[in-house]
């Protein structure tokens, strides 16, 4: 039976996309629901997998653009994957069989040799005992190890003979090119239309971390017991942005025409770095989650935009966007408005800086914060007091609980 694969609705508003890859080959056997391509529409880069197991037949080429709907392979049931899994099982099991017959029949400890790849590995006394006591040879354990960390590497380094390890780099002129994407085009005309459609400006300041770090720290283990997942930075400033978009609602306001939309819900866009280009899954009702529900949320939207996995539904509709440069190592940047969303919060690497507190100089982590912002609809009293209010809450976390204001103040009613 031969039964045909056809492009699947990334969603309303897309009618065609773009074969980015295939993740076989032509011919090949295929079981069911494995993935077999990657489609890219302008919002996303999503999977096709095979309904039915058996022998595919491809009908549209890598970079090929092709209407929603359309045909882009075939697969015959009729060829089904049973013979090339007896055929894995068979190879697995005659690769086994030899360690199961090496076990049975060892006897005196062997000696610690190795193969001449190598020969010139540097074995300790220590070391050497315990791999006589375990029937290891040098192969064995270098074939057992799982990756290298900085030790070895600085180990190699500090060597006499590492002179002659590193190479000189031979000089040339060779070029590589590749088409971009269907994400990354769309991504570039809307960043150019950004430029010139908006009246954008950023405004700056610095945030001193070391509350929200010590508070990480104090309470990371207890958090990993009860949710399942270590507490990062972003949660805090999506929580942090969501209260202050309630002072200062312009911030969370779009321009519809002659029409200024002001949602009263937060939909915070995280922008995550892919492989395919940069992707901003939503966070819906932000203002209305805790911290750990947002980290969650953050967790597995940013899995799923990377695996590819994501829907367009999931990337769609933000009122606000939060980028961080910093885990790139970035100390400060002007962050591009996310269309048609009116301003962006941009956060940077965190270092430790001398600062004056309480007319003492002392070393804190400090970071800087950056909002872009659309100067059509966003004044500048606005966009810095937004700023300010997320610098107080990420200085004082406790404020996020009291809805941003002070907790004294709330006590006293005033």
């Amino acid at each position: 039976m031969i039964i045909e694969v056809k492009v699947p609705s990334p969603g309303e508003s897309i009618t065609e996309v773009e074969i980015g890859s295939w993740l076989v080959e032509d011919g090949a056997v295929v079981s069911k629901n494995q993935e077999i391509a990657e489609v890219e529409s302008d919002k996303a880069t999503l999977t096709i997998v095979a309904a039915e197991a058996g022998k595919i037949e491809i009908k549209a080429a890598e970079g090929e653009t092709i209407e929603v709907g359309a045909v882009v392979c075939t697969i015959d049931t009729s060829v089904a994957p049973v013979a090339q899994k007896a055929e894995a099982k068979a190879e697995a099991e005659v690769k086994e069989e030899p360690k199961v017959e090496a076990k049975k029949e060892a006897g005196p400890a062997k000696e610690v040799k190795a193969s001449e790849a190598y020969d010139k590995v540097k074995v300790t006394s220590v070391a050497k005992e315990m791999m006589k006591e375990n029937d290891l040879s040098v192969d064995d354990v270098i074939n057992g190890l799982k990756r290298l960390g900085k030790k070895e590497v600085e180990a190699v380094l500090s060597a006499p003979a590492a002179a002659a390890v590193v190479q000189k780099r031979e000089a040339s002129r060779a070029e590589e090119r590749e088409r971009m994407s269907s994400l990354r085009r769309k991504l570039s005309a809307r960043l150019v239309a950004v430029k010139n459609e908006t009246a954008m400006l950023t405004t700056f300041n610095e945030i001193d971390m070391s509350f929200v770090m010590d508070m990480r720290k104090k309470y990371q283990q207890k958090f990993v017991d009860k949710h399942g997942l270590k507490l990062g930075f972003m949660s805090f400033f999506t929580k942090a942005a969501a209260v202050a978009a309630e002072f200062y609602p312009m911030v969370n306001a779009q321009i519809d025409g002659e029409e200024i939309v002001m949602p009263q819900f937060v939909d915070v866009g995280i922008a995550v770095s892919t492989p395919k280009g940069l992707m901003v899954p939503i966070v819906r009702n932000a203002e209305s989650k805790s911290v750990p529900e947002i980290e969650l949320e953050i967790k597995e939207l940013a899995e799923k935009a990377r695996t590819k996995k994501i829907s367009v539904e999931e990337l769609t509709g933000g009122t606000f966007t939060i980028t961080n440069g910093g885990v790139f190592g970035s100390l400060l940047s002007t962050p591009i408005i996310n269309p048609p969303q009116s301003a962006i919060l941009g956060m940077h690497n965190i270092v430790e800086r001398p600062v004056a507190v309480n007319g003492q100089v002392v070393i804190r982590p400090m970071m800087y914060v950056a909002l872009s912002y659309d100067h059509r609809i966003i004044d500048g009293k606005d966009s810095v007091g937004f700023l300010v209010k997320v610098k107080e809450m990420i200085e004082n976390p406790e404020r996020m609980f009291t809805n941003g204001k002070d907790a004294g103040e709330l006590l006293l009613g005033i």
